[in-house]
């Protein structure tokens, strides 16, 4: 703020930014729609290190393009999270909170799409805004997506379920009384160490099978508009050309979640946009057409 300005009132000043971008939203939904691309000279290739770390460094970069664009939607996350984690202490089922945080990465190929457009349209060199992002529902793949994407929804309750009856087989109907208690008995007790290493190996099949599917299915469908069993495939045929790469970047997606829910999930308002971003550049990497 210059000096000799009048301080603006915060209040109408976000109002009015919300009425702007309002209409920006509106003015994009009524843009025309693209054309569905055909997919058909589509080829898998063989990636490397090197290209998982082109793709997280591109994604950076589309990040700080202007992360201000990004802050709404970024917001969310971490408020998500926390909201979460209110309710499973509130609801006194403390055992779920980290099966609910951890199952974020079940959906975070789904709930990134919006992230893919805007890298997209950076790329095709047109201009972005963070609230472009919501244009991806007039890509001619959205509605394909949005089937994977309820698929995923169902594999993220389905895990959720698996944690709570892991729980239950070794520790019964006991409910911890607060979140200490809860960290006492998985961590000092021998029930706690096989919660922890059985929690993990569930959690990986949930994950694997989470990578195969999603991988780079939701980028292809919302580029290409193809329908969601090809985009499955091709998902499942690039995870199988790549099997190395590939758990490396699922152990990359999972150490960066860790690291973006410390503390209290603030991170991801960083992490989340950037790896949504580096999964597009990673999907141009793994699919070519011709």
């Amino acid at each position: 703020m210059t000096i000799g300005t009048p301080a603006r009132n915060p209040v109408l000043w976000g109002v009015e930014q919300a009425e702007a971008a309002m209409h920006r939203v509106h003015a994009a939904w009524h843009e025309p729609v693209p054309a569905a691309q055909a997919a058909s000279g589509l080829r898998i290739n063989r990636i490397g290190a090197a290209d998982l770390r082109a793709a997280l460094a591109a994604g950076f970069a589309d990040f700080r393009a202007d992360p201000t664009h990004y802050v709404f939607l970024c917001i969310l996350y971490p408020a998500i999270g926390l909201v979460l984690g209110r309710m499973a202490s509130g609801l006194n089922v403390v055992p779920l909170v980290f099966p609910l945080v951890a199952g974020f990465a079940l959906l975070g190929p789904f709930a990134a799409i919006g992230l893919y457009e805007l890298s997209r349209r950076r790329e095709a060199g047109e201009e972005i805004a963070w609230w472009q992002a919501f244009t991806v529902v007039r890509r001619p793949g959205f509605p394909e997506a949005v089937k994977l994407g309820l698929a995923l929804t169902a594999l993220f309750l389905f895990w959720l379920v698996a944690a709570e009856a892991l729980y239950l087989a070794l520790f019964g109907w006991t409910v911890p009384a607060s979140a200490s208690a809860f960290l006492h008995m998985v961590l000092f007790t021998r029930a706690g160490w096989v919660l922890i290493v059985a929690g993990h190996v569930v959690g990986l099949g949930f994950a694997v099978l989470a990578l195969g599917l999603g991988v780079v299915s939701f980028p292809l469908m919302i580029d290409r508009g193809v329908r969601v069993e090809r985009a499955v495939r091709c998902s499942i045929g690039a995870v199988r050309a790549n099997p190395g790469p590939m758990a490396l970047w699922g152990l990359i997606v999972a150490v960066a979640l860790i690291l973006g829910s410390v503390p209290f999930l603030l991170g991801l308002a960083v992490v989340v946009p950037v790896l949504g971003h580096a999964t597009w550049h990673l999907y141009r990497r793994v699919i070519s057409f011709y």
